[in-house]
């Protein structure tokens, strides 16, 4: 990778730290979360096929109705990510937070998800 500056080197190294650990499964596959600087992406994937199950999104017509402040807005898409899971079919789910530190957004998303019924 090429080092486009130290936050972006520093998360990567974070990330594949904890990427050698962390593996979705059929039965537990693994919610990951993507941070931009306006918008908050999260799949679930089964790594061992490397299919995306489902997916939400701040850009998601559900999600983005009204302007809100980007942590409520993480919250929305913790939300509707666990109801498309339960859906699904997903209840277990191993969560990656993709380099970024646990508070903020991602812990909004995190908080939201297991609210809405997914456990981790």
């Amino acid at each position: 990778m090429a080092i486009k500056n130290k936050k972006e080197y520093r998360r990567h190294r974070i990330k594949l730290r904890v990427r050698k650990v962390i593996s979705g499964t059929a039965d537990q596959p693994r919610l990951t979360v993507f941070r931009s600087n306006k918008q908050i992406y999260a799949q679930i994937i089964n790594d061992l096929e490397g299919t995306t199950l489902v997916s939400a999104s701040s850009r998601t017509p559900e999600a983005s109705q009204e302007p809100m402040a980007k942590i409520a807005q993480a919250k929305m898409v913790g939300q509707l990510i666990a109801k498309r899971a339960l859906e699904a079919g997903i209840e277990k789910v191993v969560f990656d937070r993709n380099g970024y530190l646990y508070h903020g957004r991602i812990k909004s998303l995190a908080e939201a998800a297991r609210e809405g019924g997914l456990k981790f």
